[in-house]
């Protein structure tokens, strides 16, 4: 893992101690990152169960390596908690994360848009905004998919366009058919 000490530093300040599914999921994302390959891993768990944490965790591995993460929701109010729980989260480190959806005035969007193509955005955290083709990262790695099943078809084949060499961890917190 690159800057291991960092990412030591940062599985430290989790404020609750690791489930034995926790560090299980947690170990096995390591390994699929570190792989060489594209990794494509659905998290399963009830809410309140931890899967953000694994979620950060994964984000974190991938930007300390020099990649950037979309981290996709649904619905608004999601957008609006995990950016709150990963600015919380990231707060002692030097990432920048920043937000998209249809309450960001179109000036916002702009800059918004200039800064992930040129790299300055490592986490980008939206709706479906995120698919749009005037959205280009400069360096994608890791999506982050939550509650899946909300998608349409026409949004996930528009993400697997987005970039199919790409690792991409989905978190449900219902039991989908695969």
């Amino acid at each position: 893992l690159p800057n291991s000490l960092e990412y030591e530093k940062f599985s430290s300040e989790f404020e609750f101690t690791e489930t034995s599914d926790q560090l299980k999921s947690i170990y096995q994302i390591e390994n699929d990152l570190s792989s060489g390959q594209p990794m494509d891993r659905l998290l399963c768990g009830d809410v309140g169960f931890g899967k953000t944490e694994i979620a950060m965790r994964a984000a974190f591995i991938a930007i300390s390596s020099g990649y950037q993460v979309a981290l996709v929701c649904p619905k608004l109010l999601l957008v609006n908690q995990h950016e709150r729980n990963f600015r919380k989260r990231f707060v002692n480190f030097e990432y920048v994360i920043e937000r998209i959806s249809r309450k960001e005035s179109e000036s916002q969007k702009k800059r918004i848009k200039e800064r992930l193509k040129n790299g300055e955005i490592d986490i980008l955290i939206g709706t479906h905004a995120i698919f749009s083709s005037d959205i280009v990262f400069n360096k994608l790695g890791l999506i982050i998919i939550d509650e899946e099943q909300s998608f349409g078809v026409e949004q996930k084949e528009k993400l697997k366009k987005i970039k199919p060499s790409c690792h991409v961890l989905t978190l449900s917190a219902t039991p989908i058919p695969r």
